[in-house]
């Protein structure tokens, strides 16, 4: 009985320890977020006004009631008046490359009751009750065999509440854009080179899992500019640091 309890006891030890390594080799991988296939995907923008199969005008976000100001104006779809990835009028102030899922775990006072149950993050990007636990998430986006990286901006199209689709297994609904689940910035459209309406495929990524590109380089809100900033303003300070013990001596 104690050889059988002594090798059930390593038997049990060598399962949990193989679970735990499946576990973090899935996570180091990106398999905690599983790619959403052939997705129907449109194409929105900041300050877009309501047309029929967009009624609601894009001045304002679920997150940003003054989107459209913060980003730095109208981010023009016209690729006749856009270059590198961007409108030729101005440099926006946000990332250009963002993307909106039919999800907002926000609601006027706080999170919506299931938010901290189905948002996979929710208690490690937990900031307090006024702010939203998925603005600004990173999410791959595929079509063929290019990928895009762009950040969550906004709640839609058409849905705000459907966090079955976006956390869970369902396939989005039909609406007015033959069932689309995403939309996405005008410069995803270029780098993917999307039609209007389109189909791609879509997953969260750890901001560790994103390689370098278009996306990297503009916007307060971009991970890459805020850590590039923080960097420099610690080595700023080291080395303020070293000329003080320097003339110390």
């Amino acid at each position: 009985m104690k050889a059988i309890s002594i090798l059930s006891i390593g038997a049990l030890a060598a399962i949990i320890a193989g679970c735990l390594n499946t576990e973090h080799s899935a996570s180091a991988t990106g398999e905690r977020y599983p790619w959403k296939k052939n997705i129907v995907t449109t194409v929105f923008w900041i300050g877009e006004r309501p047309s029929g199969n967009n009624p609601v005008p894009n001045r304002r976000s679920s997150w940003d009631k003054d989107w459209t100001r913060n980003y730095g104006g109208f981010d023009d779809p016209n690729p006749a008046r856009r270059s590198n990835y961007i409108p030729v009028k101005f440099t926006p102030r946000q990332n250009p490359f963002y993307c909106a899922l039919p999800y907002n775990d926000k609601t006027t006072n706080g999170h919506r009751p299931e938010a901290p149950r189905v948002v996979p993050w929710f208690e490690e990007a937990y900031q307090g009750p006024g702010v939203s636990t998925c603005k600004d998430r990173w999410v791959a986006i595929r079509k063929g065999n290019r990928t895009v990286y762009a950040q969550w901006e906004d709640a839609g199209p058409f849905r705000t509440d459907y966090w079955q689709y976006v956390f869970g297994n369902e396939r989005p609904k039909s609406n007015l854009n033959k069932g689309a689940g995403l939309d996405v910035s005008p410069a995803v459209r270029d780098y993917l080179g999307l039609n209007g309406t389109d189909v791609t495929d879509w997953r969260f990524v750890e901001f560790s899992e994103v390689s370098r590109g278009p996306w990297s380089t503009l916007g307060e809100n971009n991970t890459f500019v805020i850590s590039a900033r923080k960097t420099g303003r610690e080595l700023a300070e080291a080395s303020t640091r070293a000329e003080g013990r320097a003339i110390a001596r």
